[in-house]
């Protein structure tokens, strides 16, 4: 079996939570270019992210996960206090 990556895992709960095609996404992916990112499924990526990962986020850490690189990056480190 081969194991995806941070970044890949992010990007398949980005897909699911916004409804979008894997072209749809890139570095920059924000709330300015995923029209359906509101703050409802905003919350609804938090959760899946955290579940995804066993992790928990403080709440200034949820205002700030709001482009594709920084989710990877507060994951990442997440991931790796983990260990």
């Amino acid at each position: 079996m081969i194991e995806l990556t941070i970044k890949e895992r992010i990007k398949n709960i980005m897909m699911s939570v916004f409804d979008l095609s894997i072209s749809d996404l890139n570095n920059n992916s924000s709330p300015e270019t995923i029209e359906n990112w509101d703050s409802l499924r905003h919350m609804n990526l938090v959760v899946a992210l955290e579940e995804e990962f066993n992790i928990e986020f403080e709440d200034d850490e949820i205002g700030v996960l709001l482009d594709f690189s920084t989710i990877v990056s507060i994951v990442q480190n997440k991931a790796k206090l983990k260990h």
